[in-house]
């Protein structure tokens, strides 16, 4: 009998996940099919309730529910517990959900394929929401300098107080003023939803990672090619975090490349 996995959010209709996972059941002849399903903030309770009767075997988890869904799942993750937040359900089979957190794995692996050390090194985090957070926790995991910069200081105060090592704080006016000396920018920003971008300085060859992608990255990643940064976008990332999720349901790991460049290929076509 055919399987049913999906991502659930709100909004979801933009999300490139069942491109990324179809595609990988394909090649893996995997008999399961994988859509997008809307819910609402307030109603991921009833709607998992919904898909555990309707005989769902895994989820992946979006805004606005990650927080949620670890408070719903009746078993997690060392990383789920300590980031806060869950991005993967996986159906046991004694019954209930499982929750794991692939952001944080998903993002070191894009600073591995790109040979990014980040230990001991100066990285300024711009934003202060749910991303943030989980990239926070990887950055101390590993030993960087980190910085946290946002309008509203006591959301970032939030972060670094879940932190085994403590980083600095500060608004991102000030936040702006470290550009020059950061060795690594990383952008949670939402800037390219409201069409704003960063006024970078010279990069000269630094890197500025910038964790949306297609039209919501493509202005403030312009803007940082255009300054001499070396710019990546949140594509690499997204498609990581399906392929760890793929791997606690399948225990396959799937081909990344492949699928990153299908991921890109249908950006484009829309951008």
């Amino acid at each position: 009998m055919t399987q049913l996995y999906g991502v659930i959010g709100d909004p979801i209709a933009h999300s490139l996940s069942p491109l990324i996972h179809n595609g990988w059941m394909r090649d893996n002849g995997i008999d399961a099919t994988y859509a997008a399903m809307q819910v609402p903030d307030g109603e991921l309770e009833s709607a998992l309730d919904t898909l555990t009767r309707q005989g769902a075997r895994g989820l992946n988890i979006t805004l606005p529910h990650k927080h949620t869904a670890l408070d719903l799942a009746e078993e997690s993750g060392d990383l789920a517990r300590r980031i806060g937040a869950a991005n993967t359900l996986i159906r046991k089979d004694s019954g209930g959900w499982r929750a794991e957190n692939t952001d944080a794995p998903g993002f070191i692996h894009t600073l591995d394929t790109a040979n990014i050390d980040v230990a001991g090194k100066n990285v300024l985090l711009l934003g202060a929401g749910g991303s943030a957070r989980a990239l926070a926790f990887v950055l101390t995991d590993l030993r960087a300098k980190l910085t946290i910069s946002n309008r509203t200081i006591s959301r970032a105060e939030s972060i670094a107080a879940d932190l085994l090592t403590k980083p600095e704080i500060c608004s991102l006016d000030e936040g702006m003023g470290r550009l020059p000396t950061a060795e690594l920018v990383i952008n949670t920003l939402g800037l390219g939803h409201s069409g704003e971008a960063l006024d970078l300085p010279p990069g000269h060859g630094r890197t500025f990672y910038d964790i949306s992608y297609g039209a919501a990255a493509k202005k403030t990643l312009a803007g940082a090619a255009s300054q001499d940064w070396q710019t990546m976008d949140g594509l690499g990332m997204l498609v990581a975090q399906a392929a760890f999720a793929f791997e606690y349901w399948f225990g396959v790991v799937p081909d990344m490349e492949e699928a990153e460049r299908k991921c890109r290929a249908a950006v484009e076509a829309t951008s």
